[in-house]
């Protein structure tokens, strides 16, 4: 008997890593392209285009990637490249080796975007059971309005919502630096504006649980500011000290700037973690003075079981009045004495966003507020939300307050239900959203929405809205397809004064051993899949994917180091398909194209009776093969077999016995005139074997 304790255990869920797949070489392009033409009542039209690629290319275990984004206006035209890099697994140490463009995690000091190398431990290459962040961006539109999501200057999202609250759950995790700026633009040209925090929550480890990350480059200034660009490096680790204690800290050197962090997490059982540092900084300024302070970080996450509490993440910052982070200590000074970069640093900083369930009813509050030395100007937003299912109708009621500096505050109150309409749509809802703003108008929107075909790739909906101060009236059409090309979405809105149509196609270009394929938007991970040239093969869980003419498709976002079942929908195979095994099993790595193979059958299914030239059937066990095929099957007691994948004028091959007479051969025509087709695609045939 040995103590489990005594046993080498890899935790449950372990993959071992020699499973894991770096794919076969691949080139693609993954693309997100959106437009819209706007005429207003003086006939005057105004065209916008959006479209970011991520492009990339897999060799081995080394991964190239590049993103770049287009943006296209009346004065505007212009190409972006946020970003190149290569990226390569290292498995011993379970991290991930990043030389190029990108972003510090963030885990200790402030993220940073830089041009370098860097090596950071990757938690997804532990089990489930071992591991230890983009947010959820909620707000109000009081239209047809489109949102765009800012970081770091670059427009890294777009979407057209309709009126009433939204979410955007699907943002792409290019970097961990900066909070996100969104801006919701109304039918009638309005923009609210709202800043979203972002931010890691209590630092905890496991005990004995490392995780480290290591920066060697040239810090990059955001997309269109004058930031000065220093060399720099910077280390940071995070270790489990035991069960309720974990130590971190870091450094960051560069010519005119130096820091130390150091702090501790400890955790409070059932209350959750909460962590505590501090951050010691000594900056030399662009104007040649220098300062020294500190910033203190309290930072607490967790659940109070007796109230179903949930608080996602809280945190307060304080900084002294000489205390720059780096991303600040970089900013270029241009000669005026009362530059507010040099002398309104921050000073208080405190965020949090708390989820409680009461009876049922989801009540969720963010908040965030910033201020600066030397100055009253403060930066804040506040949202506050109820979330209800009464019966089968969802409802919901929304309030946010922003205000950015010195500005003046907006306020925005929404309310809403969905009902469904199965009873007499399927797959239907119809919707009411109300929504008012401080400095605007009161809108009522009706809306109808639903799914259509089989696996509901097809998606529409119908908008009626009625504003007070003049507005008037507006209207909404639009739908979206997801085919096994791409993601096609198309809308249109008018009013008495003005029309715009809405277009958009997202999807990929893949280029692979097997050809070219055309796919729905890949994520990070995807499989290549080869059906033996069957096309039209769908697959479970996958809407509008199915194999193109050469037979191949892309399974797009895949868990890395984790198993991913892909799946044939048997159910809707064509006609002259069949296959011997239905899902195959994948562990990609990281940013990895793997590929999955399934042996189709392509030709007929066919119910052979076979009768020998005395009359008699060919007797049970007989066994029937056809050379030029890998395909065979056994005669049953009334002389039947089943075969799939052939093909006229076949060959086929029976066997009873190693006599000549137990053997016997039939030439198989299957044309209109011999075989009958029944409903599920088989044939039934009767054929003479000689």
């Amino acid at each position: 008997s040995i103590p489990q304790a005594a046993i080498a255990g890899m935790g449950k869920g372990y993959i071992d890593p020699s499973r894991w797949d770096d794919g076969a070489p691949v080139a693609f392009a993954d693309y997100a392209f959106s437009g819209s033409r706007e005429q207003d009542a003086s006939h005057h039209t105004a065209d916008s285009q959006y479209l970011n690629v991520r492009g990339g290319a897999n060799v081995g275990g080394w991964r190239l990637r590049n993103y770049t984004t287009w943006t296209h206006g009346d004065n505007d035209n212009r190409w972006e490249t946020i970003n190149t890099y290569v990226q390569h697994d290292i498995d011993a140490l379970r991290s991930q080796f990043t030389a190029g463009e990108s972003n510090t995690r963030g885990d200790v000091f402030d993220s940073v975007q830089y041009r370098g190398i860097n090596v950071a431990s990757d938690e997804e290459m532990l089990p489930y059971s071992q591991r230890g962040y983009a947010p959820v961006i909620r707000g109000i539109a009081s239209s047809n309005a489109e949102v765009s999501v800012r970081q770091n200057g670059y427009l890294i999202y777009q979407q057209s919502v309709a009126p009433g609250a939204f979410e955007i759950k699907d943002l792409y995790s290019t970097t961990n630096s900066g909070d996100f700026d969104i801006t919701v633009k109304e039918a009638d040209g309005t923009e609210h504006h709202f800043t979203q925090p972002y931010s890691n929550i209590a630092v905890m480890q496991r005990p004995g649980g490392i995780k480290y990350e290591f920066t060697a480059g040239r810090y990059r200034a955001d997309s269109g500011s004058d930031q000065n660009e220093p060399d720099f490096v910077q280390g940071s680790l995070i270790y489990g000290l035991n069960n309720v204690m974990t130590l971190f800290g870091g450094v960051t050197g560069a010519k005119d700037y130096r820091a130390i962090n150091t702090g501790t997490g400890l955790s409070l059982g059932s209350l959750g973690a909460i962590s505590a540092d501090v951050t010691y900084a000594d900056t030399t300024l662009d104007n040649d003075t220098e300062h020294s302070g500190q910033s203190y970080r309290l930072l607490y996450s967790g659940k109070i079981d007796a109230t179903d509490t949930n608080f996602t993440l809280a945190g307060y910052r304080y900084s002294t009045q000489g205390y720059y982070s780096f991303a600040d200590a970089n900013q270029h000074y241009d000669a005026q004495d009362d530059d507010p970069l040099f002398h309104y640093n921050k000073r208080n900083r405190i965020q949090a966003s708390i989820n409680q369930t009461i009876a049922g009813v989801n009540i969720y509050l963010n908040g965030y507020q910033q201020d600066y030395w030397d100055s009253s100007y403060t930066d804040s937003s506040l949202s506050l939300g109820v979330n209800a299912m009464i019966g089968s109708v969802s409802t919901h009621l929304t309030y946010t307050y922003s205000k950015s500096g010195g500005g003046t505050s907006d306020q925005m109150i929404a309310l809403g239900f969905s009902i469904p309409l199965s009873t007499w749509l399927p797959k239907a809802w119809s919707s009411y959203n109300m929504s008012s703003s401080k400095h605007g108008s009161t809108q009522h929107n009706l809306g109808l929405s639903g799914t259509l075909l089989d696996d509901d790739r097809l998606s529409y909906s119908f908008q009626q809205s009625h504003a007070n101060q003049g507005q008037g009236d507006t209207s909404n059409i639009s739908g979206s397809y997801r085919s096994q090309y791409a993601n096609l979405s198309a809308g249109y809105y008018w009013s008495d004064n003005t029309q715009r149509l809405n277009y958009g196609i997202n999807g990929a270009v893949v280029a692979h051993t097997h050809g070219v394929t055309l796919a729905q938007p890949l994520g990070s991970q995807f499989a290549i899949v080869t059906a033996d040239g069957a096309s039209g093969v769908r697959f479970q869980n996958q809407r509008g994917i199915q194999t193109d003419w050469l037979g191949n498709a892309v399974i797009p976002s895949l868990s890395a180091y984790q198993e991913n079942a892909i799946r044939i929908d048997t159910n809707s195979l064509p006609e002259d398909v069949d296959t011997d095994e239905t899902a195959v099993t994948v562990i990609p790595s990281r940013n990895a194209a793997v590929t999955a193979t399934f042996n189709a059958h392509i030709g007929y299914r066919l119910l052979i009776t076979l009768t020998r030239p005395n009359g008699a059937t060919v007797p049970f066990g007989a066994m029937a093969t056809v050379d030029a095929l890998a395909v065979n099957g056994v005669v049953d007691e009334t002389g039947t077999l089943y075969l799939a994948g052939i093909r006229n004028d076949t060959l086929l091959h029976v066997k009873w016995g190693n006599a000549p007479s137990q053997q016997c051969r039939v030439q198989l025509n299957v044309s209109a005139e011999q075989a009958e087709a029944t409903q599920t695609g088989i044939r039934y045939l009767h054929a003479l074997c000689q």
